[in-house]
């Protein structure tokens, strides 16, 4: 063999070492990259007003990330959820997710509990380029906003959770339906909408208003304004209520003594173990409200979500509230672009989940250009000390209960 024939074929085996040296070299990056955890930041009322709800909202993250986590994560990635409370607080709010963006560098970022504080941070996710897949601020002042950047994963804006309250008072027959009506309303952007949807409806079909109180966010002590309720006698009392306020209306109204024939509250008494621990289960029966996930629903991935969820945290799956069924499909959403594309990031889930329908354990979900979902909610009621779908037929598990029973039975 000749000296050059020698230097050629040693010159073509380092050349060939130095290739697999940096596909070797790539290859590792490749895959440390690919093992890089996906940081989902979320700020959640643990504390304060929203308390109860926003630990429903955790509990729904937590067990989606342990869900995906033990079917190999997104992507190959990990899931790691950088929870922090905002103490139901829209100035701190605000502060968390600048820190989680700016300062811990999250890789996406899941909504707070509430319309208050849903308004506030998904501007700040807006500035950053960040998609909001929010489980728990669906008032008209979050879509006002017109941000293309948000999802409201419900399946419908919260005006339409008194919409099936009114369609179904307005399906029975004239003798049957109240005559007059009360309305309780918490100032806030959530709450108040939804009774005042109601309310315009039941004026137009012939249903007299007889007393409304807007209340402050404050308030604790709902004594004098039940006490007016009761006086003004309303065949149906309709409450625009969060969880605290909910649970102290129904307790002011069982100390007067008073039960109206019909009942709705906007939140609070669609808490499964919330409600009846607050206001007593004997008080709860034929209390309505509004929902959106049931144990017995068939949806995607819903018994996969119930299974999973009684044995993180124990109880049964009629212990289960629809908060952490609502956060738990933001997860899901994140999942199913990330199948669909090949690929996680902001601006891949922000134009892929404005195409199409998507299915969830609250059922297929789609949004207008603002996240405005195009769905509808079904009407709930308390019987037997559980809560179960009543309204419209096609969800209903029962029938409903009219009029109320009275307190304590």
């Amino acid at each position: 063999m000749s000296t050059n024939n020698r230097f050629w074929r040693a010159g073509l085996a380092t050349g060939a070492a130095l290739a697999l040296a940096a596909c070797s070299s790539g290859a590792a990056k490749t895959t440390k990259a690919a093992e890089a955890p996906l940081v989902i930041g979320a700020s959640v009322s643990l504390t304060g007003d929203f308390a109860d709800s926003g630990k429903a909202v955790k509990a729904g993250y937590e067990l989606w990330a342990d869900t995906v986590n033990a079917k190999g994560g997104v992507l190959g990635r990990t899931v790691q959820m950088k929870i922090v409370d905002d103490t139901s607080s829209p100035n701190q709010v605000v502060t968390n997710y600048q820190n989680l963006i700016n300062k811990d560098k999250v890789d996406l970022v899941f909504g707070p509990f509430s319309s208050l504080l849903t308004v506030p941070s998904s501007q700040v996710a807006k500035r950053y380029g960040y998609a909001f897949l929010e489980p728990a601020g669906g008032g008209p002042a979050v879509f006002a906003q017109k941000l293309p950047n948000l999802f409201f994963v419900q399946p419908a804006p919260v005006v339409k959770q008194g919409d099936v309250f009114a369609d179904w008072v307005l399906s029975l027959p004239a003798a049957q339906r109240p005559a007059t009506a009360a309305y309780t309303e918490l100032d806030d952007p959530f709450a108040t909408p939804v009774a005042e949807d109601i309310r315009a409806r039941f004026e137009a079909a012939g249903i007299r208003t007889v007393y409304k109180q807007v209340y402050p966010a404050e308030t604790q002590d709902f004594s004098t304004i039940m006490t007016k309720v009761a006086a003004a006698k309303p065949d149906v009392l309709v409450g625009g209520t969060q969880s605290e306020d909910a649970y102290g209306q129904v307790k002011s109204l069982v100390q007067l003594k008073f039960s109206p024939k019909f009942m709705f509250l906007s939140n609070g008494a669609n808490s499964p173990v919330e409600f009846p621990d607050k206001v007593g289960a004997a008080n709860t029966a034929g209390i309505m409200s509004s929902g959106d996930w049931f144990p017995a629903s068939k949806a995607h991935g819903s018994d996969e979500f119930a299974a999973a969820y009684v044995k993180k945290y124990g109880g049964t799956t009629d212990t289960i509230d629809n908060t952490s069924a609502e956060a738990y499909a933001a997860g899901q959403l994140v999942e199913e672009v990330a199948a669909k594309t090949g690929k996680i990031d902001n601006a891949t889930v922000i134009a892929t989940l404005h195409q199409g329908t998507w299915p969830t354990v609250l059922g297929d979900l789609s949004w207008d250009a603002v996240g405005q979902p195009s769905g509808s909610f079904a009407l709930i009621q308390w019987q037997n000390g559980k809560l179960v779908p009543v309204y419209p037929a096609g969800v209903a598990q029962a029938q409903p209960v009219s009029p109320k029973p009275a307190w304590g039975g």
